[in-house]
């Protein structure tokens, strides 16, 4: 079994502006991407997410929603959002579709 070297991680100097939203597009946060990897992030969010069904949810990462990864909530560390990114499937396929529906 090859030796696997886990993900680097890049944190950036001054956070990157991005939204958090709901798979069913009916909620949507204003959040920083304070660092990121292949597998997952560290987010700020901006506003409030008590009551948020945060199991899954759309980062978008332009504000044209052109880019994007799929989050699953992943824990609250003080005031971090830890998030893994989710790999593409048949069934993220139709959440993609669900997606490009709410910004377009």
């Amino acid at each position: 079994m090859p030796n696997r070297d886990p993900p680097q991680r890049v944190a950036f100097e001054r956070p990157l502006p991005a939204q958090m939203m709901a798979i069913d597009g009916t909620w949507q946060r204003p959040c920083t991407i304070k660092d990121i990897s292949q597998d997952g992030a560290t987010l700020l969010a901006e506003a409030s997410i008590e009551g948020l069904a945060l199991k899954e949810f759309f980062l978008l990462l332009s504000s044209t929603g052109l880019a994007y990864r799929r989050c699953q909530f992943e824990g609250v560390n003080g005031a971090d959002i830890l998030v893994s990114f989710l790999r593409p499937n048949d069934r993220c396929k139709k959440m993609t579709r669900d997606l490009e529906q709410f910004v377009r």
